[in-house]
């Protein structure tokens, strides 16, 4: 599960994007110009972001540069309906990644978002065991020692994120940032309530808890042995 962030003025291929997004199983954001973009970009954090050269007012060239400028390193695939070469080189030498031409089939935007996506091996695992714990994402299944679980969408999305971080310490406003879109109703509240509820599907007696409270910073999925102390 990745977050993407789509920046698009033409709603043709803003819904046709989010399509392929969600049929991915990925989160996204969606905004129609480059100020609000960047706004996103300073609050919150994206694993790929889908980029529109032609944006009004802010061209996506030009979030593109600022972006990069200000430290950003999130991979970037630009779309424009340019397919001169002198054009794929000036976004090609301001920092993208990847470009596309529209118009563009679905399958290839697919495969574009999935060879970016590889470069961060942490998200695109199909299969995730940590523990006695396995996730299949494609199947939205948990397993806990063998015996399926029965988690809620918001559960399961959460648990997934951990699993592809572990060890990492997430606070409950990062969690709320990184996991879900930014229009989404979810609060800290929710997180604290998601975890507990998935620590009541997936703890075992006598075990210590899958997800750790870290005092005053948030929660963090352990890796470690079952069985330590």
């Amino acid at each position: 599960m990745a977050k993407i962030l789509v920046v698009e003025d033409d709603q043709f291929f803003t819904e046709l994007i989010r399509q392929v997004v969600a049929s991915m199983r990925h989160t996204s954001d969606m905004v129609p110009n480059g100020h609000e973009a960047l706004t996103q970009l300073r609050f919150n954090e994206y694993d790929l972001i889908i980029l529109d050269w032609g944006l009004p007012g802010l061209p996506g060239v030009d979030v593109l540069k600022q972006y990069r400028a200000s430290g950003g390193k999130t991979a970037i695939l630009m779309l424009t309906a340019m397919s001169q070469l002198e054009h794929k080189e000036a976004g090609l030498d301001a920092g993208a990644d990847d470009y596309l031409t529209k118009p563009f089939e679905s399958r290839e935007l697919a495969a574009r978002i999935r060879a970016l996506l590889r470069r961060q091996p942490e998200l695109t695992e199909s299969r995730l065991k940590i523990r006695d714990i396995e996730l299949d994402p494609k199947m939205f299944k948990v397993t806990v020692a063998g015996k399926h679980v029965q988690l809620q969408p918001a559960e399961f999305t959460l648990l997934e994120f951990f699993m592809r971080h572990p060890d990492q310490v997430f606070s409950t406003e990062a969690l709320t940032a990184r996991v879900w879109p930014s229009e989404s109703m979810i609060v800290p509240d929710s997180v604290r309530t998601f975890v507990k509820r998935i620590r009541q599907k997936t703890d075992r007696p006598g075990q210590p808890s899958l997800i750790s409270t870290v005092s005053r910073l948030g929660y963090m999925l352990e890796s470690g042995d079952l069985d330590k102390s």
